[in-house]
């Protein structure tokens, strides 16, 4: 007997982290164009980047939303039309909308799916109404919304419903933020997002020493033990968040959530031990400590970054396999440098982690080196399972 769980929805900030993302079991990916969307400094995709991505995804068996988040003047819409006829053409799954307008705009040009993007700031069950009586199909709710409140959305409203499971939290109400238009003259609503609430301040009062800190950063969300609650809330689709992270960041949040929800699926129910040893493969990203944010109770100062308390990453991408010949032979990109009597994992699509010291370092020219550098091409000796798009990680520290 199988078991209904979410669909697990990944960042793909470009086309690579596309690939990488579905190859580790992302049931969807959502990613952005060159104009509309919110990340405007992360690698956007050009029309035949996005040609290629929705193929390589629906060949995958994975669903593509682009975002059309950002809030438009009037003059945005005049290249709007033509957009969303390549989206058409590119047959996209959906598309991720935050403007009344917009969604206007979408219904008279085109035939495309409508999501609500969490910058509407849907929360109640009166709104969500409201949004699919305009033609939106599934709402992202505000970050703001616990899983209980959802729940009570979800058996009012007959519409999907999507969260946030994974990844860093604006500090904004549902992300509509002001502090970069104001620090570095770029519109946070329209693409231009600093991560000023990211950085240090100085804090200081009359006759008081200057004190320094991020007291305006919040935690990062990690909603893997609160999977069972998403899952018997009849929550669609789990959210993760981070067009702009790492390769590294999109193979292995992948991963972990797709095989915890996929032993859902055949089991059930979860066991503490797996879910302790899905949790230290999540501590194997960069990250800031973790919070459960407003998923279990509203979130409160619990939930602002303590720098005392960051987790730097345990590993970081050493190569990426480009090819890999069954028997003979893997060729992977390198990376990150390594050295001869490093440890390293490979991290293959699903299973366990295969962890290897390596006792030699040759190029595709058959020349041996201590030390890789980065875009060097390294011939490997085979590996079971090893695919194209695999990871393999390095413990940093150089020689051993």
């Amino acid at each position: 007997m199988t078991h209904w769980v979410p669909e697990l929805l990944a960042p793909a900030g470009s086309l690579e982290k596309l690939k990488v993302a579905v190859s580790y079991g992302a049931n969807a990916v959502y990613l952005g164009g060159q104009k509309f969307g919110l990340r405007s400094a992360a690698d956007n995709f050009t029309p035949g980047e996005l040609r290629e991505g929705v193929r390589f995804a629906h060949l995958h068996g994975s669903h593509v939303y682009v975002v059309l988040n950002s809030f438009l003047h009037d003059q945005d819409f005049e290249d709007l039309p033509e957009f969303l006829t390549l989206l058409e053409e590119c047959r996209v799954d959906a598309v991720i909308v935050s403007d009344r307008g917009v969604i206007e705009a979408i219904k008279k040009h085109s035939n495309l799916v409508i999501h609500l993007s969490t910058q509407a700031s849907c929360l109640n069950a009166a709104a969500a109404k409201a949004w699919k009586e305009l033609g939106v199909s599934r709402i992202v709710l505000g970050r703001e919304v616990t899983i209980d409140e959802a729940r009570k959305i979800k058996e009012s409203v007959d519409i999907e419903l999507e969260m946030f499971v994974h990844g860093s939290m604006c500090m904004a109400y549902s992300g509509n933020c002001v502090i970069s238009n104001y620090t570095q003259g770029r519109d946070s609503n329209r693409g231009g997002c600093a991560h000023s609430c990211r950085f240090e301040y100085s804090l200081s009062k009359e006759n008081e020493e200057k004190k320094y800190a991020h007291f305006m950063s919040s935690k990062d969300l990690q909603g893997l033990r609160q999977l069972e609650e998403f899952i018997s809330a009849g929550i669609d689709s789990l959210k993760v968040e981070g067009r702009m992270k790492s390769h590294h960041y999109a193979g292995t949040i992948s991963k972990v959530y797709s095989e915890a929800l996929n032993y859902y699926k055949n089991n059930g129910s979860f066991l503490s031990d797996d879910l302790y040893q899905w949790e230290q493969e999540l501590s194997k990203v960069g990250h800031r400590s973790y919070t459960n944010a407003s998923l279990e109770k509203p979130a409160d100062d619990e939930s602002i970054y303590d720098e005392r308390q960051h987790k730097q990453s345990e590993t970081t991408v050493a190569a990426m396999i480009l090819e890999a010949k069954e028997g003979q032979y893997i060729l992977a990109e390198v990376r990150s440098p390594f050295y001869v009597g490093d440890t390293l994992e490979f991290l293959p699509f699903s299973g366990p982690i295969v962890t290897t010291q390596i006792e030699s370092i040759i190029d595709a020219s058959g020349e041996s080196f201590e030390k890789s550098r980065p875009g060097m091409l390294w011939r490997l000796p085979p590996l079971m399972g090893a695919r194209p798009y695999n990871i393999i990680r390095v413990y940093p520290g150089g020689p051993k």
